[in-house]
């Protein structure tokens, strides 16, 4: 590797060739501010547009300052970060950048978690001169069923165009105009509802400002929480006790299920139960399912379609409902764990508590933004009411917790209720890559061999790499399986399925990095992928230290079939646990 050495404020650096003077900068720890770069080494992703020249530095003998983000180094470069001209020449942009923006901070739902604000703070921007320069824009705001667009305050870092065209590849967002009307937005800048947006909400985890939001629904469960004619009941994903804690100044992968639990029951919630327990049964259906396409497969039926794909992630449901509408027949039919939680919520715990319908609000605490648009999907409603009512955010539950002056790091852990609170670790694992398919795995080995499993652990089907496969022996059957995390790697695996080359049995999708654990709705991690990694290991924590560990062995799932539904796949079942999907593709407007 061919190396160059160049001086940095007086310091001398060796490095690569190809290296920019902010990766030099940075291994000389000089630091430079950025404000639109963004580095996601985990995902080969690395943002460098230079567009907002708040990295700008001074090189000698180069007339105009240069991007540090997107200038590479060569041999006996001199550079200076700190120089008058450099620091005279930043406040200048950020005054523009902020003559442009809305000055509404206080009411902003970024507002001290803002990087626009950090940095003229760090700047020590305290007034705007000529003001007047600035043509003000007049966007209007996109609501949509999970994700705010306010145009006002995007300031065309495209770290957001970023996450959607290269890692999901959705192609949902590309800039638009000139000058100081430029914005990313989908294209022809109709509604985020009208594009081919999956509700990811990758884009607003990376959104510097106030310009993408989760639609915020605290105001509401405050609301139903006061009112004594509604009983308030909440699940919790299984990806959201891992990240929780990050929130209230905790280590990342800290567990805090049951200081969780305590804090739902403080706020108000009648009972408190765990998305994990529909993930169990989830399993079932899905595994079922599975094992019923596999067993016709085995016997020559040419109509069966392999491999199944997991329908778990509303945002991967939303992707190929737009983009493969062709391959509509393959995915499970089963419905998310979110959703089957919500149709036994309101029909067999409603009838247990004697409570009707429409006065049973059920709410989800979700690291997933889809999952708000996912609740108002028709097919999970009866006669208009949702069988979820709404979702909110990890990051909602977080700010809930703190307005209402509960000091969490005090509380006793607490267990969830019964029936719809027990789980497997099988359950659990669900909020990783790989997880759901582990999960599956579990119980359809047992099912389909009547054998004990010989071990709880699939290492093989563990890990971050996007793409990733495993064979797994179901005693002398070869059960090919695939794992893709990221839409950008689904997209690779379905155009493989649509070609004829590969020979899945079984293919486990989830939209975000790391699955539910890096969801949209998390405490921000800011590209800092070890905190994807903690919070993994933390899930896998806690399968480890569960009394049971399978789906099938939950004993409020086999009581839930015994007294309710029969059996997975029954007639009852597939009413109230599965759904179907629908062509989406006239909405795809190529950008």
């Amino acid at each position: 590797m061919e190396m160059v050495t160049l001086t940095i404020d007086d310091k001398a650096v060796e490095v690569p060739k190809g290296t920019t003077i902010y990766k030099a900068a940075k291994k000389a720890g000089i630091e430079i501010p950025v404000l639109c770069y963004m580095d996601l080494g985990d995902l080969n992703i690395e943002h460098k547009p230079g567009g907002c020249r708040i990295c700008v530095v001074e090189v000698e003998g180069r007339r105009n300052l240069a991007p540090s983000c997107s200038t590479e180094v060569y041999e006996g470069m001199q550079v200076h970060t700190h120089t008058i001209r450099v620091l005279n020449a930043r406040q200048t942009i950020m005054e523009l950048l902020l003559s442009d923006h809305p000055k509404d901070c206080l009411i902003c739902p970024k507002s001290g978690n803002c990087d626009l604000q950090n940095m003229a703070i760090k700047m020590g921007v305290r007034e705007i001169h000529n003001q007047d320069i600035a043509e003000v824009s007049t966007y209007r705001t996109d609501f949509s069923p999970a994700i705010i667009r306010d145009m006002n305050k995007c300031i065309m870092c495209r770290r957001c165009e970023t996450m959607c065209n290269e890692f999901q590849t959705v192609g949902a967002l590309s800039a638009i105009n000139r000058g100081f009307m430029s914005v990313v937005a989908p294209a022809f800048e109709m509604d985020l509802e009208d594009s081919v947006c999956t509700y990811c909400g990758q884009c607003v985890a990376v959104c510097p400002t106030g310009a993408l939001t989760e639609v915020d629904h605290t105001h509401r469960l405050i609301r139903d929480l006061s009112n004594p004619s509604k009983t308030v009941i909440v699940q919790t994903a299984p990806a959201v006790r891992a990240a929780l804690g990050e929130a209230f100044g905790l280590p990342p992968g800290t567990l805090v299920t049951g200081k969780m639990a305590a804090a739902l029951r403080r706020l108000g919630f009648k009972y408190v139960f765990d998305t994990d327990f529909s993930a169990d049964l989830t399993i079932m259906e899905e595994g079922a399912e599975l094992l019923d396409r596999l067993t016709r497969h085995l016997k020559g039926d040419k109509t069966v379609r392999l491999p199944i794909l997991t329908s778990c992630c509303p945002s991967w449901v939303n992707f190929f409902e737009a983009q493969f509408p062709d391959m509509l027949d393959i995915p499970s039919t089963a419905r998310s764990p979110q959703q089957m939680f919500g149709a036994i919520a309101k029909t067999y715990f409603a009838d247990k508590i004697k409570v009707k319908r429409d006065h049973l609000v059920v709410v989800s605490i979700m690291p997933c933004l889809a999952k708000k648009y996912e609740c108002t999907r028709d097919e999970f409603k009866v006669d208009g009411n949702p069988d979820v009512d709404y979702s909110i955010s990890t990051r909602e539950l977080a700010h809930l917790i703190k307005q209402a002056n509960i000091d969490f790091h005090t509380l006793p852990d607490e267990e969830f209720d019964l029936p719809l609170g027990e789980s497997t670790g099988a359950g659990v694992i669900f909020g990783a890559t790989g997880g759901v398919i582990e999960a599956a795995i579990r119980t359809a080995y047992e099912l389909y061999t009547n054998k004990k499993l010989p071990r709880i652990d699939f290492q093989e089907l563990r890990g971050m790499d996007g793409i990733r496969e495993a064979v797994i022996d179901f005693d002398g059957l070869p059960l090919n399986i695939g794992i893709a995390h990221g839409l950008g790697n689904a997209r690779k695996l379905l155009e493989d399925i649509r070609s004829g080359k590969n020979s899945y049995h079984a293919i486990e999708i989830m939209a975000c990095p790391g699955g539910c654990i890096g969801g949209g709705g998390q405490p921000l991690h800011h590209g800092n992928f070890s905190i994807l990694k903690k919070r993994m290991e933390a899930i896998y924590r806690e399968d480890a230290a569960k009394s049971i560990r399978k789906s099938h062995e939950n004993p409020y799932i086999i009581k839930l079939y015994e007294e309710f539904l029969g059996k997975p796949m029954s007639e009852k079942s597939h009413k109230l646990l599965h759904t179907h999907y629908v062509d989406k593709s006239k909405k795809i407007i190529y950008i």
